[in-house]
């Protein structure tokens, strides 16, 4: 609409991820190094990582744009797929044909091996770079690992750039992506622009869309664009181009301070704006002579029912003492604030919530017989296993004099003294930190600082003892042995559920166990059990 009006070719602040826009600020140099040393030096594996909207895709683009005619690239921007989708979409990248028998996993890997060898044989290169990795499953990485293999005795025929959001450090640090997180030779967090490389992120994108200098922000209007976007590149496109919007409309070419404002209240709905209209300093300047007037006239008020007193205080004929006047009138009663719920409880109450959560999932048939036991599981472990948990716990914390009290309006700081002992009953653990129940049984949200604040190595939760006297080992098979691998593949560990107890499936318990800090002996008893319970859906 307004690129014409400005002399632009093209809208200089689109969303879209375009390769020509690429600013090379600081970090984002540093992390177009890191890319390019990764692929030429053939290390393997690269990880970028960073928050949304910091210019990954862009950088993602760019990067293929610099690489040599000599290697062949491939890109995969979906990363809902499962293993087989995704060496079906890396041959279809990469060119390679593959017909409908040798449509398989083996069909697949083999064809492209095959273009690999033919392409390191040449000189070539070739690179397979995943946007969004942070959605990729785990079996699907664990497929993308075992592409690393593809190698001859001193090169890798691919380099594999995994380009995802912050949470793909975490999800690499699954302890079933343990080999993989190892390969990965060369990582890099980009992070958001300073506030000199932000003004530069301007200008750079208002030359690229054809500008000719008749269009420019102020010292202040960029000031007010850092401060809103903290130097993301996402948000100062959004806000630059409302911006741009605002200015067409009222026919100026320079984008002032008061322009971005108004840029950011259209953004917001406009309550910023509406919040200073009725609460500013012009509108309170010019109410203040009514306030004036009004104190004046409750001043004299009060002056006239109480002149007696007055008039007693300075004839000092009383004590200057004032007395308090009778009044048929009912004195008004201050109702009592409401007191902060406590997050924290006793034994009793994180107990009972704990039972109770157990039998809203549980199926009462399944227990009414007697074969099940149901009873409390302690256990101890450290703060970080805490995000694996998938069912109510509690923690009991290490010191409750100095937990401090959390009440549901204040998530994350404490205040006062907890009584001893004091619990945190755990609902659900969530990517900001977790919900827990409070006193009156509500769930409260909290952050992670207050759970690292009130971490506890002691854990307890409800557990039904099924079979609870059978153990299983190496070589046996059943169902209580298909079950644990359906539970071990479905939080990522490499297990084929077959129901038999065999080498693959002592090896994955024995890291588990590790994990846990359990004695790794590929054993599945009662502690072992309980926990692959407590981390099931």
């Amino acid at each position: 609409m307004y690129t014409s009006y400005f002399g632009l070719k093209e809208n200089p602040f689109n969303l879209t991820p375009d390769p020509r826009y690429l600013f090379l600020s600081t970090y984002h140099k540093e992390a177009l190094d890191h890319l390019l040393y990764g692929i030429n030096d053939r290390k393997g594996f690269i990880a970028i990582t960073g928050g949304i909207g910091t210019g990954k895709t862009t950088l993602s683009r760019a990067l293929l744009g610099q690489l040599d005619e000599s290697v062949k690239s491939a890109l995969i921007f979906n990363s809902f797929i499962s293993d087989t989708e995704l060496l079906e979409m890396v041959n279809q990248e990469f060119g390679i044909k593959t017909d409908s028998k040798a449509k398989t996993k083996k069909g697949y890997i083999d064809k492209l091996n095959r273009f690999l060898l033919k392409s390191f044989t040449t000189g070539g290169n070739a690179v397979l770079l995943i946007d969004e990795a942070q959605n990729l499953s785990l079996p699907v990485l664990e497929q993308i690992r075992m592409l690393s293999n593809l190698e001859t005795e001193r090169e890798k025929l691919i380099q594999i750039v995994l380009v995802g959001q912050s949470e793909l450090k975490e999800l690499l640090a699954n302890p079933s992506l343990k080999q993989l997180d190892e390969r990965i030779m060369v990582r890099y967090e980009l992070k958001p622009l300073d506030q000199k490389d932000a003004q530069g992120y301007v200008e750079h994108r208002l030359v690229v869309g054809g500008g000719r200098g008749n269009l420019n922000f102020t010292g202040s209007a960029l000031r007010e664009i850092y401060r809103y976007s903290q130097g993301n590149p996402r948000r100062i496109n959004a806000v630059c181009d409302r911006a741009l919007l605002v200015a067409y409309a009222k026919d100026e070419f320079s984008i002032s301070r008061g322009t971005i404002r108004k840029a950011i209240d259209d953004m917001r709905g406009g309550l910023s704006s509406e919040v200073r209209a009725h609460c500013g300093p012009r509108r309170i300047w010019r109410l203040l002579p009514v306030l004036v007037a009004l104190l004046v006239v409750l001043l004299g008020l009060f002056g006239w029912m109480h002149r007696g007193d007055i008039a007693k205080i300075f004839s000092a004929e009383q004590a200057v003492y004032l007395p308090v006047p009778e009044s048929s009138e009912q004195t008004a009663v201050p109702i009592p604030k409401r007191e902060k719920v406590s997050v924290f409880l006793d034994e009793q109450a994180s107990l009972a919530g704990l039972f109770r959560f157990f039998e809203e999932r549980a199926d009462r048939n399944h227990y009414a017989d007697g074969a099940v036991h149901v009873g409390l599981f302690p256990f101890t472990t450290e703060l970080e296993k805490y995000r694996m948990f998938r069912k109510p716990f509690r923690i009991l914390l290490q010191d409750p004099g100095l937990g401090g009290s959390q009440s549901t309006a204040s998530a994350g700081k404490p205040s006062s003294l907890v009584p001893s002992p004091g619990y945190l009953l755990i609902h659900e653990i969530t990517a900001q930190g977790a919900l827990v129940v409070d006193a009156e049984g509500n769930l409260s949200p909290v952050s992670r600082d207050f759970l690292e604040i009130n971490r506890g190595q002691k854990v307890s939760w409800v557990y039904p003892y099924e079979n609870q006297h059978l153990t299983l080992v190496k070589g046996m098979g059943g169902p209580s042995v298909l079950n644990m691998q359906q539970t071990l593949k479905r939080i990522g560990y490499p297990v084929e559920p077959t129901g038999i107890f065999d080498k693959q499936t002592v090896r994955n318990i024995k890291q588990f166990q590790t994990f846990f800090g359990l004695k790794p002996d590929g054993i599945v008893g009662p502690r072992t059990k309980a926990l692959l319970y407590m981390v099931s859906e």
